[in-house]
């Protein structure tokens, strides 16, 4: 029998937490945000909520922007989510995933700070895998790869890959990195370096906007692999075709007339 996937992804934090890896403490007093955009994600808000407070670091800032949700969402967020997270932010009409990002990213207090959609298709118990180039001091910023290392993806829409891969390679024909996977939602900063850069774009131009500006500062990248639990369109996802114009013309505007 099948497991929802908000269980199954809950199940993989708390294993984690449990012992497949060792807890990690950040190291002196240091801090990580986690800035978590959310719009009509009311069947799986208190899932995503529940896998962070229980993904290792015990010193964990939660900041959750509603963008506007019309589904009941913020119904779930002002009773239930509100006493187990720091801070809700809710814009009051939906204005898009980057223009969400900047308001959370600017409200961030931590030393760290990770990005963690809303959707459950990202494990938060793999904020290790993300954290450790940085706290090693080997990063500066570390991109979440899908499509590299040996870990769970679900197998999904072929077109998907492909016109992910076109934005990918696109990207990094101008920005000179080697990145597996630019469109990726897992992506941890230094707080310095993300609250350094000033997000123009509103809506899921955010992607191909902060890295071809990461890539200009000169900071330290890694990629490292991670989990994906991807949805269907059935299931909530959000993204389309015209989206992927919107990277594209992206891509080249911050690349090439920034």
């Amino acid at each position: 029998m099948t497991r929802p996937l908000g269980e199954a992804i809950g199940a993989t934090a708390s294993t984690f937490a449990a012992g497949d890896g060792p807890l990690r403490d950040l190291p002196g007093s240091m801090k990580l945000s986690i800035v978590i955009p959310c719009y009509n994600e009311k069947n799986t808000i208190r899932g995503i909520v529940d896998a962070v407070r229980a993904a290792p670091y015990a010193d964990k800032e939660i900041i959750i922007v509603d963008d506007g949700s019309r589904d009941g969402t913020r119904d779930i967020l002002e009773t239930e989510i509100a006493p187990l997270v720091q801070r809700i932010i809710f814009h009051d009409r939906n204005r898009g995933k980057g223009a969400a990002l900047r308001t959370g990213i600017g409200a961030a207090t931590g030393d760290l700070v990770i990005i963690q959609d809303a959707d459950l298709e990202y494990d938060p118990g793999e904020y290790p895998l993300l954290l450790d180039p940085i706290l090693q001091d080997r990063a500066d910023v570390v991109f979440g790869s899908r499509f590299m290392g040996g870990r769970p993806h679900r197998v999904l829409y072929f077109w998907h890959s492909m016109g992910n891969a076109l934005l990918t390679l696109t990207s990094n024909v101008f920005t000179n990195l080697n990145l597996t996977d630019m469109e990726t939602c897992y992506k941890a900063f230094r707080r310095e370096i993300i609250q350094g850069i000033t997000i123009e774009e509103n809506r899921f131009g955010f992607e191909p906007e902060i890295t071809a500006k990461i890539a200009r500062t000169g900071c330290r990248i890694y990629e490292v692999g991670i989990s994906y639990y991807g949805r269907t369109y059935q299931e909530g996802k959000k993204i389309r075709w015209k989206d992927g114009f919107r990277a594209l013309y992206c891509i080249v505007k911050y690349n090439v007339f920034r």
